[in-house]
């Protein structure tokens, strides 16, 4: 894909800055590209310094120029794209009390209604159907417009609910008086957009964000009630950000404090609106733990004592110490306990082995166990227990790379499933045309890094074909093997679609996160570059008809292979790239800085973490070399990758790399890490990165 016949690339100005750390001296001509009042552009994006500006659209109309002969093919996704969306579609409801709550779509809509109707009523028809929230009426007008949190009081009467209109992750809340569809005078703004109810409908629990864009304070706000809310809980950790939820049973309302490694659960009594919050257990660094209730007991998914693939124990609720639980599933190394769920008969949870999850169920009166079974090689579970406690069903996802996805309702004592739901594709979808499998690539010290295959029948597996390889890799996240409609224009035109489950994930336990975080950090580009290795050494492909796929800490996998690895690959997409990790991990006053110090180490207060985090990051390690075709993706009121990290590594980007290869950054100057809010522009942005894709594999 050479560039030759394209106009001149932006030019960006290099501007002296240096910053000196452990007697190390850094030179970074393009610090400029930071604003000083990134805060305020967060809230406010037209603040933006005007020579930035001009910069990134004028980057935003080099890539429209050098995609221009895509522009009929980006037609042709999108449409494709669109047609796979059931555009009428609905959830299946979820009951509460009298009520069957549930989310809709409108054709042609781009945002959800939420809505509810008497429970057990017919979904077929409008005539018992209350819309609760219409968010094509709501975003009109806007550019960006985000749903955030959607609680409905205890009673039924009322509803809080939150939007961000910037894509800065600011939400404002609010309160609508369910039965006359009008909102109180009250709103808070800066909110995280979760919110709360406490069991007497009039008492609301939110958090707001502190001055660095960080959840740090917890308030109570009675409804009616003069004066300013009470804040009940101050988070003092820049590394700990703050989160709010409920028990399942109802009866309490909690509060989580947590970094990536450690955290911290504290009680506020739902039936009490003056109740203060109690803690659990004291944070201690490297304990994790999550909590569930039932009848005075608290059941704790937790890794101390050396679970590291964790256990569930037990504790009253008057004495919640550590010093007193009891355990009552066993740690098993390799099992790694995904999530704890608890209803008034049985404890569920979810549970990966292998790099494949599982739903086991315990009779909590007879301590008898079963497991919900599944017979695909390769595939991804979605678990909800909904809003009632005293249920014998649950509701699960199934899906894989070929299966569209199946809503089953599943009664735990009768273990009878019941499909309530399969994922609609309007536009056609026959799962026997496609093949999925797993198979593992050997990386650099032997470990079998998995990967998830999906291709059409047709596609010869003989070398000739390109191959889209995607990965991630941080914070112990598992890139789950489930069913993408997305990615069939890219399969149908020819391409192997890969997932490789490397090392930073957790697809083969907890060990795999921590083999690919901190000192451990490049075995993550590693085994990428093993797996792209290993899929040519099988003939699947060759070297250089690869295109590789990441966003966010993606993002960084992408800028590291690409200087370790370039002639590996025909194409690179890294969207919201985390690429100038150094500079970031020394900027305490970015919002996710002291919380990530954990992940990759912090450089401020270790000379051996900067050395160590400059040998990798993206920014710092570009160099005079030939690089493949690359399109970068950032969003404006980004809050999590800033969009400075990819402008900067662009620019220079295009000072030292060697060949004509295109080079593209595409902005989105109205929105932030997820980029465009409504289905259907979402898809646009889905329908220009494939293009690229196709126009690099040379399939157009």
């Amino acid at each position: 894909m050479p560039s030759k016949t394209l106009p001149k690339p932006p030019s960006v100005a290099q501007k002296p800055h240096a910053s000196t750390h452990h007697g190390i001296t850094n030179e970074d001509p393009y610090q400029w590209l930071r604003a000083d009042n990134w805060q305020e552009v967060m809230t406010d994006p037209e603040t933006l310094d005007s020579e930035i500006r001009n910069y990134l659209e004028a980057e935003n109309a080099f890539t429209q120029t050098a995609l221009q002969d895509t522009t009929d093919l980006q037609t042709t996704l999108f449409k494709e794209l669109k047609g796979r969306i059931k555009q009428d579609d609905s959830t299946v409801p979820q009951p509460d009390g009298n009520w069957d709550y549930y989310v809709s779509y409108v054709k042609d809509g781009q945002h959800p209604l939420y809505c509810r109707k008497p429970k057990g009523s017919s979904q077929d028809g409008p005539q018992d159907e209350y819309i609760l929230l219409d968010g094509n009426q709501l975003s009109e007008g806007k550019p960006y417009f985000e749903f955030g949190g959607i609680s409905h009081s205890p009673d039924h009467k009322q509803l809080a609910w939150s939007v961000d209109e910037k894509g800065s992750e600011y939400y404002t809340l609010y309160i609508r008086d369910i039965a006359t569809g009008k909102d109180l005078s009250t709103t808070i703004e800066k909110t995280t957009g979760n919110v709360c109810w406490g069991n007497d409908a009039n008492t609301l629990y939110y958090v707001l964000r502190d001055e660095n864009h960080r959840p740090a304070f917890v308030h109570r706000h009675i409804l009616g009630q003069e004066g300013p809310d009470e804040l009940i809980y101050q988070e003092q950790d820049p590394g700990f950000f703050v989160n709010i939820g409920t028990t399942q049973s109802n009866k309490y309302v909690v509060i989580n404090a947590s970094g990536h490694e450690t955290s911290e659960w504290h009680l506020i009594d739902a039936n009490d609106s003056q109740s203060a919050p109690k803690c659990v257990e004291k944070r201690d660094q490297g304990h994790e733990y999550e909590l569930e209730e039932r009848d005075g007991t608290l059941y704790i998914m937790t890794n101390t004592d050396g679970a590291e693939d964790f256990k569930i124990v037990t504790t009253s609720i008057e004495r919640p110490e550590r010093s007193n639980w009891q355990d009552l599933i066993a740690h098993k190394p390799g099992k790694l306990l995904i999530s704890l769920s608890l209803l008034k008969d049985h404890l569920i949870r979810m549970e990966r082995e292998e790099g494949l999850p599982r739903i086991v169920i315990r009779e909590l009166e007879t301590g008898q166990e079963h497991t919900i079974a599944f017979d695909e090689e390769a595939y991804a579970l979605g678990l909800s227990t909904g809003y009632e406690f005293d249920t014998q069903t649950i509701r699960f996802t199934y899906s894989s790379m070929t299966t569209p996805a199946q809503i089953y309702d599943y009664n735990m004592t009768t273990r009878e499933r019941v499909l309530r739901k399969t994922q609609e594709i309007p536009s056609g979808h026959e799962r026997e045309d496609y093949i999925t499998k797993r198979i593992f690539a050997p990386s650099h010290d032997g470990e079998q890094i998995p990967l998830t295959m999906l291709y059409h029948k047709d596609t010869p597996l003989d070398g000739s074909a390109p191959l889209f390889l995607y990965g991630y890799g941080s914070y112990g996240i598992t890139m789950p093997a489930g069913f993408y409609a997305n990615h069939l224009n890219l399969v149908d035109r020819g391409f192997i679609y890969v997932i490789a489950h490397i090392r930073g994930g957790k697809e083969k336990g907890y060990r795999w996160y921590t083999n690919g975080k901190m000192e451990h950090k490049t075995n993550t580009f590693k085994d990428f570059i093993s797996a792209g290795e290993h899929l040519v050494k099988e003939g699947y492909t060759q070297t250089g008809h690869i295109v590789a796929h990441g966003g966010s800490a993606g993002g960084m996998l992408m800028g590291a292979v690409a200087n370790m690895s370039p002639d590996l690959f025909a194409g690179i997409i890294a969207e919201v790239p985390f690429v100038d990790v150094l500079n970031t991990m020394l900027d305490d006053s970015l919002p996710l800085t002291p919380p990530e110090w954990p992940e990759w180490g912090n450089p401020i207060k270790s000379k051996e973490a900067y050395e160590r985090i400059k040998s990798y990051s993206p920014y710092d390690n570009v160099k005079a070399q030939n690089y493949p075709s690359m399109l970068v993706v950032a969003g404006l009121t980004d809050p999590r990758v800033t969009y400075w990290e990819p402008a900067k590594w662009v620019a220079k980007l295009r000072t030292l790399k060697t060949d004509d290869n295109p080079l593209l950054l595409k902005t989105n100057m109205e929105a932030g890490h997820g980029g465009a809010s409504g289905r259907f522009d979402h898809l646009k942005e889905v329908a220009l990165t494939q293009s690229f894709a196709l126009k690099v594999a040379q399939l157009i």
